[in-house]
Order: structure tokens, then sequence, then C-alpha cells
């Protein structure tokens, strides 16, 4: 692959960028349609927030740590296929393997195993493909390499969210289990063929020297080190970042419910994609103009106004309670988070130093994860207000989501320094 500025392509963009569309695929359609529906057929209906929290906050306390240390085995991998190749074509054959578990098994147990393995290895995956932005694009074209990639993101996530509400909505009406296979093998398709893709023409560079393998523990230890936290421009990004998505991973995750209950849709998984398809959008009329615009004015005026428009929106949806207030604000929700993927991910790979791109990278991506993670604590927070008062949960939901937006956005005001 190119490195300099004149030599890097438009079609580079695209090379680099394959792997998270899967990856997005899978996951936006596990976690909107497919996870919420697949429990009904064996959790308790009042406590389906509860269970759907739990399964998705283990799974993702997971990719917490398994992430950044994938990275930083990566970043120490001599091999001929280069250094983050292998880690990216085993992680993806695996989780093609194990995608099929979540409709073979029907417990809730069976369910929990196949999900928690299907993140170690897109995780282990995932680790080292992020280092592909800083390791191969010009620093002058990042900001456009992230923009990219967030619109590759949100074709993949709005797609396959599209089409797996389709499907499981006739699963959801006793339509007959070949719908949710149908759904689970075009994901099993579209995971191996961006594997194949990426490992066969992205050619990432081997290590300029070469390093001792590490223990176990002395990679965890690396990996998480102390010297990183003293950086406190670099907390207060992963704090920034965690916030503004506990904010948009709670209203994804918890969409289909709040649309069942409170609005009271005959078509939960249908009306569910269509609030991800107007959000998405939004995302894309500003995902590669506000990742162009990152590189000439900054990361932090980007990131700000995402978190103002995305509290907005949320506000409109606790005020309005109807869905096409819903569908309006996704709109602003959709905006708020095309602009927040450009900037806020350039801004880490403004961080990342030569030779720990992935490393760096996986720790910032601690923040997706964790706040992914820990949006799914308020899970028994709204059944048990819901128990004190019908839907009281979920406002109660929406004015946290706002306040994570607020806040999570005005703390990269904090960064002062980037290197």
């Amino acid at each position: 692959m190119p490195t300099k500025t004149g030599d890097f392509r438009r079609m580079d963009y695209v090379k680099i960028t394959l792997f998270g569309f899967a990856l997005t695929a899978l996951w936006q359609s596990l976690h909107t349609i497919i996870l919420p529906l697949r429990l009904l057929d064996f959790v308790p209906e009042a406590q389906k927030n509860t269970y759907l929290g739990i399964l998705t906050l283990t799974g993702l306390l997971l990719a917490l740590i398994v992430q950044p240390v994938a990275g930083t085995i990566s970043d120490r991998t001599d091999s001929r296929w280069g250094r983050r190749r292998p880690y990216i074509l085993a992680g993806g054959l695996i989780a093609t393997l194990l995608i099929p578990g979540i409709g073979l098994f029907a417990g809730y147990g069976a369910v929990f195993a196949v999900y928690c393995l299907l993140q170690l290895a897109s995780n282990t995956a995932q680790g080292p493909y992020q280092a592909f932005i800083p390791e191969l694009v010009p620093a002058g074209k990042r900001g456009r390499a992230s923009g990219m990639k967030a619109l590759f993101e949100i074709c993949g996530g709005i797609v396959f969210v599209y089409l797996s509400s389709i499907f499981m909505d006739k699963y959801y009406h006793g339509e007959g289990s070949g719908w949710l296979w149908l759904v689970l093998g075009l994901l099993m398709l579209v995971v191996l063929a961006a594997t194949a893709a990426t490992v066969l023409i992205v050619r990432d560079p081997r290590i300029a020297h070469t390093r001792p393998q590490a223990s176990l523990a002395a990679t965890l230890y690396r990996t998480f080190k102390s010297e990183i936290w003293k950086n406190h421009n670099f907390v207060w990004f992963i704090l920034s970042r965690m916030l503004v998505f506990m904010a948009f991973t709670t209203i994804q995750q918890f969409a289909l419910y709040y649309i069942q209950d409170v609005i009271g849709m005959s078509d939960p998984a249908g009306a569910t994609a269509r609030f991800s398809i107007i959000s998405v959008i939004g995302m894309v009329a500003v995902t590669w103009p506000a990742g162009y615009l990152s590189d000439r004015i900054g990361r932090k005026p980007l990131t700000l106004a995402a978190g103002i428009l995305g509290a907005a929106g949320i506000a409109a949806i606790a005020v309005l309670e109807t869905y096409t207030a819903i569908l309006y604000a996704a709109a602003v929700i959709g905006v708020a988070m095309g602009i927040f993927n450009s900037a806020n991910w350039a801004l880490a790979t403004d961080f990342a130093p030569k030779d720990e791109e992935a490393r760096y990278l996986g720790l910032a991506n601690m923040a997706t994860a964790g706040g992914a993670a820990l949006a799914r604590v308020i899970g028994p927070v709204i059944d048990f207000f819901n128990a004190q008062e019908p839907n009281l949960g979920y406002r109660v939901m929406l004015l946290v989501c706002m306040a994570y937006f607020l806040v999570g956005g005005a703390l990269v005001l904090k960064i002062r320094r980037v290197r």
C-alpha cells in the first residue's frame, strides 16, 4: 500500500475499510434486531431488557480486553503476511463459523456462550484491523480516511439492519425459522467475503525491526501499562468517546422495545429498521464532509457540535413521544453520529505513535466497547422503573442519554495536546 500523500488513491480508502463494513453489518443487525427478537423465544417478557442488557454487557466487556490485547500482539508480530492480516484472517473465519450458533441453540445459556465467543473472534480481528489508517494513510488524509471508514460502517450497518428487520419480522410473526436462518446465512457470507478480500488486497508492512515475543502476562501488562493513563489528554479523549457511545448505543439497543412498548407499533422490527435507516441517511450525508472538514478546522469543534446535536435529538423523542417525532429525531441523531464518527476517530489516529498503532487504537476503541457495554447497564433500570409506572423506565433512559451526549461532547475541550 502507498504511504506518500500523493500516492494514496481513492480506491485505497475502500480497500482498508471493507472489513469495517462486515463487522458493523454483523453487530448492528445482531444488537438492533436479531438478538432482541431471538431472546423473546426463551426469556420472560417482563425481564427482556435485563436479559438483553446482561448478554450484551458481558460480550462487550470481553471486547474491551481482547481488542487492545490483540492489537498489541499484532504490533509485535513479524510475518510474511504482515502484522495485521494473520489476525484478521483467523478472527474473521472463526466468527463466520460461530454465527449459526445464534439460531442453532434455543436456550439463554447457550446463546450467551456463542455470543461471547463471537465477540472474542471478532475483536481479535478488529484490534489489528484498526491500525490500517494510521499505518498506511498519510497524516494529511486521515480525516478523510476516517470519514470513509465511518461511511462504510454506516452502510454495512443499515443494509443489514434493514434486511434483518424484514426477515425477523416474519420470524417474529411465526412464519418459520427459515427467516432467521436466511439472515444469519447472509451475515456469514458478508463476513467471510470481507475477510478474504482484506487479506488478499491489503498489504500491511512488516515491522522495521525484530522484537522478541512476550508472554501473555507481559503482553497484558504492556497493553494496559500506566504510562498511557498518565497522558491526561488521552484519558479525556477516552471518557468523551465513551459517553457519546453510551448515549447512541443505549438508544440503538433498546429502540425496538421502546417502539414496541411506548409507541405501540405492530411491526417493532420494521419500525426500528426505519428509525435506523433515517438515522443512517443523516450519517451518510455528513460523514465524508465531516472527515474532510476535520482535516481543515480540527477535530474538537466538530466533536462538541455532535454532542449538542445528539442531545437535541434525544430531547425531541422524550418530549413528543410519537413515531413521527422519533423519525425526525433519528435524522438529527444520525447527523450527530456521522460528524462524531469521522472527527473523533481522526483524533484517535492522531494519538497513535508509529509501530504501536493497533495498541493505541485498541485502547481508544475501549471507549467504544466500554461505552457500548455500560449502556447495557440501564436495562435493569428500565425494567425497575417500568414496574413502578408504565414506561417510566424509558423516560429515565432518554434523560440519561441526553446527559451522556452533552457531557461527552464537552469533555473533548479538556484535550490540550494530542502528542
